[in-house]
């Protein structure tokens, strides 16, 4: 085996030589994280929280629940309702930890709310499902119902869905600098049975997205000054992810919580690897071909081809907003000072809250995701996300 090349586990290779030893690098990640069997969502696998591979907002604690859900009530007002419910739909509940939190703060602070809504958890790994419903058991106070987004498809609903930490772990392409001219990375095997990389021309498709793309939006690709081996991702599922939420929700607002970057700094040439990721013991790494199915893959959303996949399939482009701005413009500095009057027994909660909260507004870290909404039937100005006060 070629010293460079990665291992590969047996599930894959047999998956590789059934595809004649050579995928592209979207095919590659697909398997790695939604294998039924052996993926790292699919399967199971994924650790969520402190004690797992990375830490999520709501893996944090219940404020951030409590701090959303006023925002989502306040969109859900804004949409006309006969005699039915309104559904929260969260796609990629994770360990259930918004879920139930949501729940639980619905129950405390709008209790009279409960009998118009309901809760969709859209989850394909039941692994992960058992796991949620053991997280939820008990929280009967609205009804809950789990199904797959083809279940949703069939039945669409109204009302608010949740895509939080979920469009970044969706398939994409690679592409890489090669002589000048733009290549497709692939995944293949090389003579020892490891995983190595290797490319090909772009397919006339891609190839024909990507100069749309960059003539577009005034962004040239690649770079007039990236050098031979720079490297980037393409997100070619978003435009049919798109296409399936706006076939599940029939009028609502989709808000999609990631890290964003706007398409100048996404495609430039001094980011000459991209923005992929993986993830494992609350450390990221850059070698995405390392241990599939036991380590997440992620990559940053560029905001233009968010924006362009959802006007292409009837999204309306609302607002966005950095986490911390939002955050902070929802209450999250008026619960920092509440802790203050927590009595003395209690100096062990306050400071895990005070410690989750200021996590949530990190500039560095969890601060910079970006809240994009999108709406579908209803009129933009009445679904304004939060400002902070003087914007």
């Amino acid at each position: 085996m070629d010293p460079m090349a990665a291992p590969c586990p047996p599930w894959l290779a047999t998956h590789l030589q059934q595809a004649g030893g050579t995928v592209p690098f979207s095919t590659f990640m697909d398997l790695a994280l939604n294998d039924p069997d052996h993926g790292y969502y699919g399967s199971g696998q994924v650790g969520i929280g402190p004690g797992g591979d990375f830490v999520t907002s709501p893996s944090l604690g219940p404020d951030f629940a409590g701090l959303l859900l006023p925002q989502l009530l306040t969109w859900l007002d804004a949409l006309p309702l006969g005699s039915g419910r309104w559904s929260i739909v969260e796609i990629g509940p994770g360990e259930g930890h918004f879920a139930a939190d949501l729940i639980q703060q619905l129950i405390n602070t709008a209790s009279d709310r409960l009998d118009r809504l309901e809760l969709v958890l859209v989850e394909s790994s039941p692994a992960l499902c058992e796991r949620q419903q053991r997280r939820l058991q008990g929280l009967n106070a609205l009804p809950v119902r789990w199904c797959s987004l083809d279940d949703l498809i069939h039945q669409p609903v109204q009302g608010v869905v949740i895509a939080h930490e979920l469009l970044d772990a969706l398939p994409v392409d690679r592409v890489v600098l090669q002589k000048g001219e733009l290549q497709l990375q692939m995944v293949g095997l090389d003579p020892g049975g490891g995983l190595c990389w290797r490319t090909q021309p772009l397919p006339a498709d891609l190839a024909g997205h990507i100069r749309s793309f960059a003539t577009g939006f005034g962004v040239p690709l690649p770079p007039p000054d990236a050098e031979d081996g720079w490297t980037t991702e393409w997100p070619s599922a978003l435009p049919h992810w798109f296409e399936q939420m706006g076939c599940a929700l029939e009028k609502g607002v989709l808000l999609v919580i990631d890290y964003a970057l706007e398409a100048q700094r996404y495609f430039n040439a001094r980011r000459s690897d991209g923005t992929l990721l993986a993830f494992r013991d609350q450390q990221a790494g850059f070698s995405p071909l390392e241990q599939p199915g036991a380590q997440d893959l992620t990559a940053h959303l560029c905001i233009e081809t968010v924006d362009e996949a959802a006007l292409g399939h009837g999204w309306q482009p609302l607002e966005r907003m950095r986490q911390g701005e939002a955050l902070l413009a929802l209450g999250l500095a008026e619960r920092l000072h509440g802790l203050q009057s927590l009595p003395g027994g209690r100096l062990e909660e306050a400071l895990q809250r005070r410690e989750a909260l200021l996590r949530l507004v990190d500039p560095a870290g969890l601060g910079d995701f970006r809240w994009l909404t999108y709406g579908r039937g209803v009129p933009p100005e009445a679904f304004k996300l939060a400002t902070p006060s003087g914007n």
